[in-house]
């Protein structure tokens, strides 16, 4: 079971972001989402945006720092990814 977290390097509105993701659960992940203080309105359909901000706290709470390659190369392994078209 893991939550993971990839460095902030997605600017969008006046700030930059991470993506937070499990690859075992949904559960799984608003447990730590919650935990990490993010609001239920950050999350995306099988990740949540992070904002800068938040991304040591997300750490603190238990998130496992990888890069975006490994990140989603783990999302889609897990089966929980949804594609933009999905959404």
């Amino acid at each position: 079971m893991t939550v993971m977290i990839d460095p902030p390097s997605w600017p969008a509105h006046d700030r930059v972001w991470s993506h937070l993701v499990s690859d075992t659960s949904y559960t799984e992940l608003h447990r730590l989402a919650e935990q990490a203080g993010l609001s239920p309105r950050l999350f995306d359909g099988d990740h949540y945006d992070v904002p800068q901000e938040r991304y040591a706290r997300a750490v603190a709470a238990g998130a496992v720092e990888v890069d975006g390659h490994e990140l989603i190369r783990r999302l889609i392994d897990s089966g929980l990814r949804i594609r933009k078209k999905q959404r």
